[in-house]
């Protein structure tokens, strides 16, 4: 078994999937969604499958399939499953292991398990994902400070999109977290970009 590393954001939509699929093909490691919150048709597994364009990496099941586009714990609700942390199993690899959480760390996947505690019971090493906008000082801050509550390790930070050096160098210095890299706001977004965005990231 290689490494674990877990992405996980500040909150939803600010680009788990583009930089997983960066990690992905940058290090030619394998991919793992453990739980798919609506959108089944278009998933994040087949969106990272689809930008990635080594041979090398494997696209691992996701654990959970839930259909409707909410909160893992509602929407296992109304799809009358409950999640069960005990099925949460770390596919068979040698190989690195990406694996993207669903929106943020303190999102509930049932009624007393969070995304944070599905990575303790991981052991998996932490990518944060940040991206520059208002709020997002607090928002990253609250984030890291959470998971040295948990004593989760922490690779690093990546921050996504446009830049604000204040804003960033805060983070940087107030966490002490190491800078992996930030992301250009990608205009076309296919193989060819994520591949070249790749030398962006120090890992």
């Amino acid at each position: 078994m290689g490494k674990l590393y877990f992405v996980t954001g500040i909150g939803t939509g600010i680009g788990k999937t583009l930089v997983s699929a960066v990690l992905t093909e940058k290090l030619k490691a394998d991919y793992w969604k453990p739980v798919q919150s609506g959108d089944l048709d278009n998933s994040d597994t087949l969106k990272v499958k689809a930008l990635v364009s080594n041979p090398i990496s494997v696209f691992h099941q996701e654990t959970y399939l839930l259909t409707q586009p909410f909160s893992p714990h509602k929407s296992a609700k109304l799809d009358g499953v409950e999640i069960d942390p005990a099925r949460f199993i770390i596919p068979q690899t040698n190989n690195n292991l990406i694996i993207e959480g669903a929106g943020g760390l303190m999102v509930p996947l049932n009624d007393k398990y969070l995304m944070i505690d599905l990575i303790k019971q991981l052991n998996a090493e932490v990518i944060l994902i940040s991206q520059n906008y208002l709020g997002s000082i607090n928002h990253t801050l609250l984030s890291a400070q959470v998971l040295k509550q948990f004593d989760i390790p922490v690779t690093g930070i990546i921050f996504n999109g446009d830049e604000d050096t204040a804003s960033q160098s805060y983070i940087l210095q107030y966490t002490g977290i190491k800078h992996l890299g930030r992301l250009p706001q990608l205009t076309t977004i296919n193989k060819t970009t994520i591949k070249a965005a790749g030398q962006h990231i120090t890992l």
